[in-house]
């Protein structure tokens, strides 16, 4: 499913938009499986899928499947419906450079919020 992410969010001028000032590659981890997402002005350019020895990224987003799999649902319960909410419960670590993540927040969330079931961002 996150190999869907790329055409996701380059499909949606909007989040494009809002992202225009964004250029990173960032780490999603989730259980055993690890992606580097590369990110320029906004769209996304690479989803790659690990392991990887020694990745390169600005920040890492962790998570378990089964948390991962509660942010997905198309109406996610109250305190996985949003990243920073699976923060405060220490279900999602948010590792590395924070600035680029807290910085540019709003796309992430509406990014990542793309992979929810039928693509229903919250």
């Amino acid at each position: 499913m996150i190999e869907t992410l790329k055409e996701r969010v380059n499909c949606d001028a909007g989040l494009v938009r809002r992202g225009r000032y964004l250029t990173t590659t960032f780490l999603l981890e989730i259980g055993a499986a690890v992606w580097l997402i590369s990110i320029h002005e906004g769209r996304i350019v690479s989803v790659t899928k690990g392991p990887f020895v020694m990745p390169s990224s600005s920040f890492a987003l962790r998570t378990s499947e089964a948390e991962w799999e509660r942010f997905c649902e198309r109406r996610p319960p109250p305190g996985s419906n949003d990243l920073m909410a699976l923060i405060k419960r220490r279900v999602l670590k948010a590792e590395g450079e924070l600035q680029v993540f807290m910085a540019n927040l709003r796309y992430f969330k509406e990014a990542l919020g793309k992979l929810r079931r039928e693509g229903v961002a919250a």
